[in-house]
């Protein structure tokens, strides 16, 4: 999720570990704790591509960093505060906490977590929240800035905290019932037209829960449609991309190729260019997919063997601009509005 969501999660379990003790305090260091995990991007500038790519969402993110951080960083923070009432247990929680319900709430966005780093790389997704969500965000962050109002010692505080917590955990829990809706309608329609697929992704579209967007994999290529809990019918159009996997055969068995292919979990599609290929990251789509596919596709990676012989890889930015038009329209399609 964005910084700022990631913030309130981790100032509101901060709050609601050590809020009686600590004060605003425990707010603070839970914002803290909830941010930490995100400075993996600290490391880009030591990367290439295909390692930022890896290493994001890796070692910081998982539960084996929580484990083994926490108590260190709790150790510290209860030396530096000894005349708090607050215990090496609390901090170590607070960290903890903070360090565990941030990674599991990354989990939930398309991109994935590497939960289990050291021993796997592979990255935990359930797709059902974009990685910006305001209704997620907003009413939480309410809650927490009116926590700031209050005596530590004043039992609305932990009223207004346990209100964001519950609210926004309700909000995770619909996000889960409208993908499992949506899969069934999806599942329902590839059915009806003849589509084979062999396996889905199922993902919430940009800051809402609402509309929702499938990838159906089957042998040659790739079926992409959309539905909105408000659509009026259950007629979905999908567009087709072709795997054209037979364009890899050159690039394959080097190390970073190999990884590349990895993180898309096998959504991928392959396009030749003038020089090289285009990877395409099919599990997050087009910018404009619901507008009958006429964008780009969020996530490119290009792929050229250099005059030496060596491999290249870099990312191609597809992000256009986005206006007030655009923001119409997209919410237009979101209330289920297809024309």
């Amino acid at each position: 999720m964005d910084s700022l969501t990631q913030i309130v999660l981790g100032a509101a379990v901060g709050e609601a570990v050590a809020g009686r003790k600590l004060g605003n305090k425990a707010l603070l260091w839970g914002a803290i704790a909830g941010t930490i995990p995100d400075l993996d991007v600290l490391a880009n500038p030591l990367l290439d591509m295909v390692g930022q790519l890896s290493f994001h969402r890796s070692m910081t993110h998982s539960f084996f960093f929580a484990i083994v951080a926490s108590p260190l960083l709790g150790w510290v923070l209860w030396r530096l505060h000894k005349n708090e009432h607050a215990t090496f247990r609390d901090w170590t929680m607070l960290f903890f906490l903070g360090f565990t319900t941030h990674a599991i709430l990354d989990s939930f966005t398309t991109w994935g977590t590497q939960l289990f780093w050291p021993f796997t790389n592979y990255g935990v997704a359930f797709y059902n929240i974009f990685v910006i969500d305001p209704l997620y965000t907003i009413p939480f962050l309410i809650c927490v800035i009116a926590v700031l109002f209050y005596d530590r010692r004043n039992p609305k505080r932990r009223l207004w905290n346990n209100a964001g917590l519950i609210i926004s955990s309700l909000y995770i829990a619909f996000s889960f019932g409208a993908q499992a809706h949506a899969k069934s309608v999806f599942k329902e329609s590839l059915n009806a037209q003849g589509i084979p697929y062999e396996s889905e992704i199922v993902k919430a579209t940009p800051m809402n829960t609402l509309l929702w967007s499938v990838t159906a994999a089957s042998e040659d290529g790739f079926y992409n449609g959309f539905y909105s809990l408000l659509d009026q019918d259950q007629n979905i159009r999908y567009s087709f991309e072709p795997r054209q996997e037979n364009l890899l055969d050159e690039y394959r068995g080097h190390p970073k190729t190999e990884r590349l292919l990895q993180i898309t979990k096998g959504y991928h599609a392959v396009e030749e260019v003038k020089e090289g290929i285009h990877i395409k990251d099919l599990r997050f789509g087009q910018f404009d997919g619901w507008q009958e596919g006429k964008g780009q596709y969020v996530f490119v990676y290009h792929v050229w063997r250099a005059e030496d012989g060596s491999l290249r890889f870099e990312e191609i930015n597809n992000r256009p601009e986005i206006d007030g038009d655009y923001l119409k329209a997209y919410l237009h399609r979101i209330l289920g509005n297809k024309d």
